[in-house]
């Protein structure tokens, strides 16, 4: 059981971001818009806030492929652990897409593509990977800083994690659905079909993840 624990934690944490995450797009298209950039950019944020603050002390809470690869190469978790933990978040991921699928109709989810991200006609696949890339650079660091390093600010963490998820929602949502995480794009994308440049949310955000890692093992990680 005490290795079944943190796969549970990371599938119910990924659950829960996909549910609400994806469902608020989805309620967006459901009332025309009513919940809006800022709407769907909350409800992402509270979602990690709420998953972090419930399942960080059980598994780490990544909920994130490209978190969890950050966290491999930060040497803060090992490689079998790690691969435990991106099936557990593409499952979690999927099994709330297809919950949301059930729960609204195709002409809601259909045009929204179950919130699946997306990349706006207004920009090229090469700009989208970084605006992904960068984004989830972001975030990995913020997960590292906070969460991972033991000098983090430990009290607000969890917020600190969800604000970035806002933040970036607010900046790139527009423009690539702003996934940060390769679970936010496969699940939705896998119930709804729809693969549209489906490449540019793992490409964007590992590259993101690994950067992220890698400089922050160089500059800011505390020597022994």
């Amino acid at each position: 059981m005490e290795r079944l624990r943190p796969l549970l934690a990371e599938f119910f944490g990924t659950f829960i971001l996909i549910f609400v995450g994806a469902g608020a797009v989805c309620t967006d298209g459901f009332t025309v818009g009513g919940v809006g950039l800022v709407g769907i950019a909350l409800a992402h944020g509270l979602a990690i806030f709420i998953g972090v603050s419930i399942f960080s002390y059980i598994s780490g809470a990544h909920f994130n492929p490209a978190v969890t690869i950050g966290v491999l190469l930060a040497k803060k978790i090992d490689a079998a652990k790690a691969v435990g933990y991106l099936i557990a978040q593409l499952l979690g991921a999927t099994v709330a897409a297809f919950i949301l699928r059930l729960i609204f109709s195709i002409d809601i989810w259909g045009p929204v593509s179950l919130g699946a991200p997306a990349v706006s006609d207004s920009i090229d696949a090469g700009r989208a990977i970084l605006i992904e890339a960068f984004l989830t650079m972001f975030l990995v660091h913020v997960v590292l800083a906070t969460a991972v390093d033991e000098r983090g600010p430990k009290a607000i963490f969890p917020f600190s994690i969800g604000l970035t998820i806002t933040m970036g929602i607010l900046v790139g949502g527009p423009l690539t659905g702003a996934a940060m995480n390769p679970a936010r794009a496969f699940g939705p994308a896998l119930a709804a079909g729809f693969w549209a440049n489906h490449y540019v949310y793992w490409v964007g955000p590992i590259l993101g993840g690994v950067v992220a890692a890698l400089v922050y093992n160089k500059f800011f990680a505390k020597r022994a």
